[in-house]
């Protein structure tokens, strides 16, 4: 592959940055602190020590004030078009976004109705007299959204990536994971079982269920039950383990307990010859247990999921039931946030591109397109360079990983072409109706697909969400209008600060194909074994380390990040900074950058890699994330730089300082 033009991107100098006086914070930082013992503290401790979390989140910072940007942005044109729908025609995109949005608002409208939405689905469960009809039960609750023990998804075959098929898998569980129930050595998971059981208790009584305490603890001893099948996190990252075919005709035999007939028929996936089978062993438990454990119980845990799931919907005794669990027990925060943002977000999610493509319009200029593409041309071509002279890898795979990355499709700001909304209903004042409405028109718009031409040109994520992501199957990274704007990204500020927060985004995302999972997909995006057996030993050599050392992390007493949780985007981080990096160097040609404000270019490019990561969180927020989330927290994210010896020359980092590596323990994967 020809390597591609090393131009900079063509950032204007004319107009003030948003940030500083060349695009970075220099007022957030700590300089009383050596970069060498706390990295963070000396970039980000003067801005987090004033940094306040508002009462209605989890956590603060640059990051979530950039999404608050795009909430507000987002509100004002959704609001433009609530005061539009009345006059409206029906069906057209402005009324069902003016109406969806105007419905969620009519809070007197959910006091007044109470849970009389939800009755005719309480009434179905109610109904239910034998597996059979648990069985079909579950599959329709499925296929409203409404999370279930066994659950379906429609997405692109891992080894055929142009088919389209239908996977099952685990689900089901009220906790964010099965730490949550099982971890014994962990005083706050147990503070946390207590506190649910006496959730599902209020919510059962709130629905009108007698003996509700009773039947609260029946409840999550059935979900302990679920949780003692589910796979770890770690263990679902590995990918080429979810992919279990399995003939329709055998399923039965193969997975016996539940009636899959009518939970199939249910799902709508009665006419698929074949279903993969995510984590067969879950499925396995979970198919027993619903063959064994009494009736009466699992129409209790359907009812509790069903409340669950609409429950932001409903009056205000649900809501505030509702948020007090799963909002401050959960993550810490101590106030549920405005009706406007969550029907902001709520009518984003249902409507996504119908409001998307009128946010592009407003805030996304065609000029601030074209300097991201430059931009991401410029850091893939410091990534083909990398991967030619890659000392660990044989040649015939170096050969193959250029060719994958020479095969990338990178999509930047908006889809080519925007979602059809015309077969979704909403109706003014039925708000847990266009809820429902929307979960099975997404649903049956994903099970359309199987048996069709896959449609490469859509995307999964809305203009308007602050953040990026990789698609193995596809090969593609994509990077949403929203996360194009400072701190990540300003046309006006200095360049090395881009390079070192947009560009280290966007080479995260380049090299999540090329993580430990990644490195799984060849360039068509077909589950595949390209790298040789040496290639996949020295690889893990080094992505052993990488687990080592940010496992050695501890951001709450007693809990460290899980190493190998979070290798993946570890991994990318890791790398992404590197060809970032890279990048940067190539845009000036050669020559020395320029000194600004008493930093030299590469002081400027980990600066800008660090702000980007300012954040605090709440302890609750902290647990979750460290038992749940594959990434590693963000206040830790800037650590990354202690393995770049540039950074020890930018930063005179030395032997005896708390983050100094010797050169031998740096991690260098690319």
């Amino acid at each position: 592959m020809a390597l591609l033009a090393a131009a900079a991107p063509a950032f204007a100098a004319s107009a003030k940055p948003e940030l500083g006086s060349f695009g970075f914070d220099t007022a957030g930082m700590d300089r009383s602190v050596k970069p060498g013992d706390d990295w963070v503290r000396f970039t980000n401790g003067g801005y987090t020590d004033k940094l306040v979390i508002p009462a209605d989140r989890t956590n603060f910072g640059m990051f979530t004030k950039l999404r608050d940007l795009s909430q507000e942005r987002t509100r004002k044109i959704i609001e433009g078009s609530a005061t539009a729908a009345s006059t409206a025609a029906k069906g057209t995109e402005t009324q069902k976004v003016g109406d969806y949005y105007a419905s969620f608002m009519d809070e007197a409208a959910a006091e007044t109705k109470g849970i009389t939405p939800i009755k005719p689905i309480l009434s179905g469960i109610d109904a239910i007299k034998d597996r059979k009809a648990l069985a079909a039960e579950m599959g329709t609750l499925g296929r409203d959204g409404i999370d279930m023990p066994i659950g379906a998804q429609v997405m692109g075959d891992l080894k055929n990536p142009d088919v389209i098929t239908a996977y099952v898998g685990q689900g089901g569980l009220g906790l964010p994971d099965r730490d949550y129930y099982l971890d014994t050595k962990n005083p706050k998971f147990a503070e946390v079982r207590t506190k649910y059981v006496e959730h599902i208790g209020r919510m059962l009584a709130l629905a009108g269920l007698t003996n509700a305490p009773a039947r609260a603890q029946a409840v999550y001893d059935l979900e302990r039950k679920i949780a003692q099948v589910h796979w770890s996190q770690v263990e679902q990252r590995q990918v080429e383990k979810l992919y279990n075919p399995v003939a329709s005709s055998a399923i039965a035999t193969t997975y016996p307990g539940v009636d899959w007939a009518p939970l199939l028929a249910s799902l709508g996936l009665s006419a698929q010859k074949e279903l993969i089978v995510a984590q067969p062993s879950a499925v396995t438990g979970i198919a027993k247990l619903i063959a064994s454990e009494p009736l009466p119980v699992w129409k209790d845990y359907l009812t509790m999921r069903t409340l669950e799931s609409t429950a932001p919907l409903l009056s205000k005794a649900f809501v505030d039931e509702n948020f007090a669990f799963n909002g401050t027990v959960l993550g810490g925060q101590p106030e549920n946030q405005p009706r406007w943002k969550r029907a902001t977000d709520a009518t984003s999610n249902a409507l996504g591109e119908a409001v998307g493509s009128l946010y592009v319009a407003q805030y996304f200029p065609p000029e601030a397109k074209v300097k991201a593409d430059e931009l991401v041309k410029n850091i893939i071509a410091a990534m083909d360079e990398r991967l030619s002279k890659l000392e660990w890898m044989d040649p015939k795979t170096r050969v193959a990983a250029r060719e994958k990355l020479a095969a990338f499709t990178p999509k930047i700001g908006y889809p080519e072409k925007w979602l059809d909304y015309s077969k979704l209903e909403v109706v003014r004042g039925d708000s847990v109706g266009n809820a429902m409405r929307y979960r099975r028109f997404e649903y049956d718009r994903q099970l359309a697909k199987i048996g069709k031409p896959v449609d490469r040109t859509e995307w999964g994520m809305t203009p308007m969400t602050v953040n990026a992501y990789a698609n193995p199957l596809w090969n593609e990274i994509v990077f949403p209008a929203a996360i194009l704007q400072p701190p990540f990204f300003d046309a006006n500020a200095d360049a090395a600060v881009n390079y070192g927060g947009i560009g280290m985004v966007i080479g995260h995302e380049i090299t999540h194909h090329f993580d430990d999972q990644g490195r799984k997909f060849d360039k068509r995006g077909r589950l595949a074994d390209w790298w040789t057996p040496a290639d996949i030993t020295r690889f893990k050599a080094l992505t052993d380390k990488v687990v080592a050392q940010y496992g050695a992390y501890e951001p709450l007493p007693g809990s460290k990040v899980n190493g190998e949780l979070t290798l993946g985007e570890n991994i990318a981080d890791l790398a992404g900074i590197t060809i970032a990096y890279d990048a940067y160097q190539r845009s000036l040609g050669g020559k020395p950058d320029k000194v600004i404000d008493g930093f030299t270019g590469d002081q400027r490019f980990y600066l800008g890699a660090s702000q980007i990561w300012r954040q605090k969180y709440r302890d609750a927020a902290m647990l979750r994330g460290l038992t749940t989330d594959p990434h590693t927290p963000g206040n830790y994210r800037p650590y990354v730089a202690r393995n770049f010896d540039t950074w020890y020359a930018a930063f005179g980092a030395k032997p005896g300082e708390k983050l100094y590596l010797a050169p031998a323990d740096r991690l260098k994967l690319w």
